[in-house]
């Protein structure tokens, strides 16, 4: 075997695995691998459990959860429990940048007082010119609406002194709750009545004030309108969610009987999609001969058009469809060549996937590991939200004095230069100043967390990267294991493994964390790369020229492709790890190399394999889809169903919640069965390379494998299928 090798020009990939009477599968006499990485990832995963702690004791969500009122408490919570939303007395300072510190705010902020209120004002009032010399405060201002440390029974403060300190508000129009406070109702503004225009503090003409609470407030309510399609999204999905469910259990059912049933019909799909392929490009050859004949009688030609933009202008030439002519012409006949002389490589290809379908149908309980990998997923996503959402919300709110009328000099020289605590704040602390008001300004970004906080976020993310990629090389070795235990099984299925996936997972956590680690670093690597680069690119863009463009464009196709290359060789030295139990590097050279000295059945593999599951892919999500739209749409009802389409606001969305949902369920059931096409071809081609059939060297492939090859067993061998 040695000698053969040593004149094979392809022996630059190294030497074929020598034989061992010993080995059977997955060896269990293994030891820990890459010690140092896996050191390095449990320290990471420390600091990562340390940066959550820490985010959990200073963050704060209700910064974002919830709205603050202008003593900085919190709407809908504690003392305010009933008082979900926050009140803008003067709603045109929010719509308005001519005040100094109206730019200086943050989020919906702004420099007029805010209250806690159990509704939002629904109605239009003002207080009239007549209103100023009431005695009775309560008739005029509803108490509600007022900050809470006013009474309005037993005040002494004149209405001008309540309207000029800003106690009470002197106006409010419709208002509607959006993310707990409340905004202006666009909608209504076009009945303002007309007594506002004789309003103390508001615009003379009825349609400024209009147009200045339009133009201040629209966008925001524009971008918060989807509260009333989400409602009707959420009546929708509690009247169909038995209907969703089912869609997806059909689309489980449709999938697991795909790869079932492909041990019995691989063959011909796999032969009706190359020959629809060929059929299509036979198709092609005809309609670019027929538009060739039609053109034929045209007098002008390629040279006589030049160069436009305009594709549609080429396709009335003639020289046109006679390139693309030749062109699918040539594809046809690569296509017809390479079938010829590549037919045993599809032919193993074939049997290869009918022997996965096999393996599948024997450890069934592969198919459930996806959700094992999808709760892991989860974990790793919540994880990393909640810690960047108690990251961003851990610096102390900041409130200082604003003048709300800072005409004075005593007003301007205080105003948004005094710190305060809006909690214990009183305007009487400052008698030259009446209007001045407690407000917030940012939060604090002076401690030593602030200002660590991005250097921590760039760690959350880097850590999350990490996590996420080490939960899918777990699952891919696990099920390595698994399917790597069946194909060494010599007789099928009496010496397969008890648990052969529980096996997997067992020793991938306790020999190989530091290798899966180490392979999912160097892909988080190259992501994290690839995240700076669009980011670069995103933030230079205005700025690029032509040949920029280029250069970034180039850079990211290269990290891409780079991507692609480590996750493959990852994946297969992954299922060497599991085999064998060596470390990552060597794992991986000798998993490249195996398939470099066999490149040819790894390209013809792996083109037959991504066509056949694209196929079940179309076949599942494409059904199941199709299905849910009929039904949905009502151009189907079920017989003595209660559910009908005309209850649906948007009958589309439990389509694609039924279509995204049969996608996620058919790319889990295709992972488990790519992952174990994978598996058995490195077997396959290390058994190849180990034994030759013999009495002391038989080969563990199945008999349709050895009858593609010519090959035989001299040993009897048992198996049940």
């Amino acid at each position: 075997m040695g000698k053969r090798r040593d004149s094979d020009p392809d022996s630059e990939y190294g030497e074929p695995a020598p034989y061992d009477p010993t080995f059977n599968g997955p060896i269990n006499k293994r030891g820990c691998t890459d010690i140092i990485c896996c050191i390095l990832f449990m320290a990471v995963i420390l600091g990562y459990m340390a940066v959550g702690i820490l985010a959990w004791l200073y963050g704060d969500p209700r910064h974002v959860l919830y709205a603050r009122n202008s003593t900085g408490w919190y709407c809908g919570t504690g003392p305010n429990k009933d008082k979900p939303n926050l009140f803008y007395f003067d709603i045109l300072k929010c719509a308005t940048s001519i005040n100094i510190m109206a730019t200086a705010l943050n989020g919906l902020q702004c420099p007029t007082t805010q209250v806690c209120v159990e509704s939002c004002p629904s109605t239009f009032w003002a207080v009239g010119l007549k209103a100023f010399s009431e005695e009775d405060k309560a008739k005029v201002f509803n108490q509600s609406l007022c900050v809470p440390s006013i009474n309005l029974e037993n005040t002494k403060f004149t209405v001008k002194q309540i309207i000029d300190n800003e106690l009470c508000p002197f106006f409010h129009i419709p208002t509607t709750p959006v993310l707990g406070r409340c905004l202006p109702d666009v909608t209504a503004l076009e009945g303002i009545p007309s007594e506002f225009s004789n309003v103390p503090g508001l615009p003379t003409s009825i349609n400024d004030t209009a147009n200045l609470i339009k133009n201040g407030t629209g966008d925001i309510l524009n971008g918060f309108n989807a509260r009333d399609v989400g409602v009707r999204i959420f009546e929708d999905f509690a009247s169909s969610w038995p209907w969703i469910l089912l869609g997806l259990l059909i689309a489980m059912v449709v999938s697991l009987l795909f790869l079932l049933l492909l041990r019995f019909t691989a063959p011909v799909l796999v032969w009706v999609l190359i020959l629809g392929v060929l059929g299509v490009g036979a198709y092609g050859i005809w309609h670019c001969y027929w538009e060739y004949d039609n053109h034929k009688q045209m007098s002008a030609s390629i040279n006589d058009i030049g160069f436009t933009t305009n594709f549609s202008v080429y396709l009335q030439v003639q020289e046109t469809w006679l390139a693309f002519l030749i062109i699918i012409s040539v594809v046809e006949a690569i296509l017809i060549l390479t079938l010829i002389f590549l037919r045993t490589r599809i032919l193993i290809a074939i049997a290869l996937i009918q022997e996965s379908s096999k393996a599948v149908s024997h450890i069934m309980s592969a198919l459930l590991y996806p959700v094992v990998t999808f709760v892991l997923l989860l974990i790793c996503v919540a994880y990393w939200g909640a810690t960047a959402l108690y990251l961003a919300t851990s610096g102390g709110p900041i409130h200082r004095v604003v003048a709300l009328n800072s005409t004075t000099g005593d007003c301007m020289s205080i105003n948004g230069t005094v710190d305060c605590d809006p909690q214990n704040f009183s305007s009487s602390d400052y008698p030259g100043c009446p209007s001045a008001r407690c407000i917030f300004i940012k939060y604090d970004d002076e401690s030593l967390l602030q200002k660590n906080l991005f250097n921590l976020q760039i760690y959350n993310a880097v850590a999350f990267l990490w996590c996420v990629n080490f939960v899918i090389a777990l699952g891919q070795c696990t099920l390595a294991g698994a399917f790597a235990s069946y194909y060494w099984a010599f007789n099928k299925p009496d010496d397969i493994p008890m648990f052969p996936v529980s096996g997997g997972f067992i020793r991938s956590l306790r020999y190989h964390v530091g290798s899966l680690a180490f392979g999912s670093l160097i892909l988080t690597l190259v992501q994290i790369v690839r995240i700076l680069l669009e980011y670069i690119d995103h933030k230079t863009r205005e700025a690029q020229n032509p040949v920029a463009r280029f250069i970034l464009c180039c850079m990211k196709c290269c990290l891409w492709c780079l991507e692609k290359f480590i996750k493959f060789l990852n994946r297969n030295a992954y299922i060497m790890i599991a085999i064998y139990g060596k470390n990552f590097c060597v794992s991986a050279k000798n998993a490249f190399s195996l398939l470099m000295r066999n490149v040819v059945r790894v390209v013809v593999l792996d083109k037959v394999t991504d066509l056949l599951l694209f196929f079940g892919k179309l076949l599942v999500v494409g059904g199941v889809g199709v299905l849910s739209f009929f039904f949905f749409s009502g151009r189907i009802p079920l017989p003595g169903s209660t559910f009908r389409s005309e209850t649906l606001n948007y009958y589309w969305m439990p389509i694609i919640t039924v279509v995204f949902g049969s996608y996620l369920i058919a790319l889990g059931f295709f992972s488990v069965y790519s992952m174990c096409v994978d598996t058995l071809f490195l077997c396959f081609l290390e058994d190849l390379e180990r034994n030759d059939g013999s009495l002391q060297k038989p080969y563990f492939m199945s008999k349709n494998l050895m009858k593609i090859l010519s090959k035989s067993n001299k040993a009897p061998k048992r198996d049940k299928r």
